[in-house]
């Protein structure tokens, strides 16, 4: 998997706007629509680009309860964390899921339209595994930056 100066462009480009069509990207990198789609189609393709998705405010579609959580599991073993993963991919509440090191085992991000959905969350995903630890709850207050660019660099070499 590589990519160049040109790759990289259009990384960042995408990552603010993914509905730009072709012809405008490749406008803005120097290259036809054709051969900005071909590079796309090859990002894709290698997992560079992972998904193309849109941000969806939890507030205005009913889920204005938003939540960090710190899972830490009773012991570690590639089983249970491999359950435990498993569990989080299944589960719509769970926005985001990270296996981290620290403290927890796990960060989860989650929503939820009421406290008492999120009570209820809480004991089906949580009080139901005699894996998990503790959890440690902590409530959204604002949410002061959205989104998923990463930050996008070419080697000097390129």
């Amino acid at each position: 998997m590589g990519y160049d100066r040109i790759d990289a462009r259009i990384l960042e480009i995408v990552q603010k706007n993914n509905r730009l069509t072709s012809d405008v990207i490749g406008e803005m990198v120097g290259l036809s629509a054709t051969a900005c789609q071909r590079r796309l189609k090859r990002l894709r393709a290698e997992g560079i680009i992972e998904a193309d998705i849109c941000i969806v405010s939890p507030k205005a579609v009913g889920r204005p309860i938003q939540m960090l959580l710190l899972v830490s599991l009773e012991r570690e073993s590639s089983e249970i964390v491999d359950r435990f993963k498993k569990a989080i991919k299944s589960s719509s509440e769970v926005v985001n899921g990270f296996y981290v090191t620290g403290d927890a085992d796990f960060l989860l991000y989650i929503t939820a339209p009421t406290m008492e959905h999120y009570e209820q969350f809480t004991r089906r995903f949580f009080y139901t595994n005699p894996n998990i630890k503790a959890v440690k709850t902590m409530v959204v207050v604002d949410r002061v930056k959205v989104g998923f660019a990463i930050p996008v660099e070419v080697s000097s070499e390129d």
